[in-house]
């Protein structure tokens, strides 16, 4: 079946485990994607369809104008996860989406920057704070634009969850952060495709996205379905929020000491500890609905890694 030719939609961060599957997903809608990356790209999802490459990143001169120049769409997706500093996390996530949008404007084109949830508790982590402040510049320059925040995603392709299946198949006991707390989740390919869909209707403000459990989930229930699409039924074990604590304190004096930064540290925990990372008062536009729950959601992504013999 034949699609709709919409035009070019410039994509950063495509390259990254979002940005490789909304990629994708934009050439089934009928888009022509382009990116910027620093290399030629070569991915087995992009292997049936043309992509139009930018080279560079978000600091090369003139690169993000090239980029935006005849699109009628720019999603900015770049982001980094970790930092040393605060300086250095504000040097990607509000001065990069900044600079994005104001390449954007000045070709005519929309623009849609994906954030992060982390972004409504700025005062957690130096990351939520600089997703923030991406926001603020954005909406302080470009406020036609769409800020789609989207929870916590998986699928395949991901090297974060993937340790979660692997400790689900090899351990008695699996950790669970919290006993209240709720965490949205979201399958990779229904992310890509409701941000696909922000695209082809336009609309500006602010969004979150989620699958079908808009109430989100808790972590004995991720823990659990984790277990159960492993075949495995270990017991679960509260951890204590001080021992978390503890343990993101250590790993940011060992990021110090090494000159190394992690992902995790005492920010990530207190962002892991946080009770409500379910959508908020946003609005809720129409998108496109998730086809994935957390349970086959789980059982997709483990036969993926399977196939790929990420895991037995």
């Amino acid at each position: 079946m034949e699609t709709e030719t919409r035009g070019v939609v410039a994509v950063t961060g495509a390259t990254g485990f979002l940005g490789r599957h909304l990629v994708r997903a934009l050439a089934q809608d009928g888009w022509t994607p382009r990116v910027l990356v620093r290399r030629d790209p070569i991915h087995p999802l992009w292997s049936d369809f043309e992509v139009e490459v930018v080279a560079g990143d978000l600091k090369t001169p003139g690169a993000l104008q090239r980029l935006s120049q005849g699109a009628g769409v720019v999603i900015h997706v770049a982001g980094l996860i970790k930092a040393a500093s605060l300086e250095g996390f504000n040097a990607v996530n509000r001065d990069g989406a900044l600079a994005a949008a104001k390449a954007a404007r000045e070709a005519g084109a929309r623009f849609i920057l994906v954030s992060s949830y982390a972004a409504r508790e700025p005062a957690l982590s130096n990351y939520a704070a600089s997703k923030r402040a991406g926001e603020d510049a954005v909406r302080a320059d470009s406020p036609n634009a769409l800020i789609a925040r989207p929870p916590a995603i998986y699928g395949p392709g991901d090297t974060e969850t993937l340790e979660v299946f692997k400790l689900a198949a090899s351990s008695p006991v699996l950790p669970v952060l919290s006993p209240t707390a709720r965490v949205a989740m979201i399958h990779v390919h229904d992310a890509a495709a409701q941000l696909a869909a922000y695209c082809a209707n336009p609309i500006s403000g602010l969004v979150e996205l989620s699958d079908v459990r808009r109430d989100g989930y808790t972590w004995a229930e991720i823990m659990s379905a984790a277990a159960t699409v492993m075949g495995r039924k270990p017991s679960l074990v509260r951890l204590p929020g001080a021992g978390i604590l503890a343990a993101g304190a250590l790993a940011d004096a060992w990021s110090f000491a090494s000159q190394t930064p992690t992902v995790f540290g005492l920010g990530k925990a207190r962002e892991l500890l946080h009770a409500d990372w379910t959508p908020s008062s946003a609005p809720k536009a129409e998108r496109v609905p998730s086809v994935f729950g957390l349970l086959d959601g789980f059982a997709h992504t483990v036969d993926w890694y399977r196939k790929q013999g990420w895991l037995p």
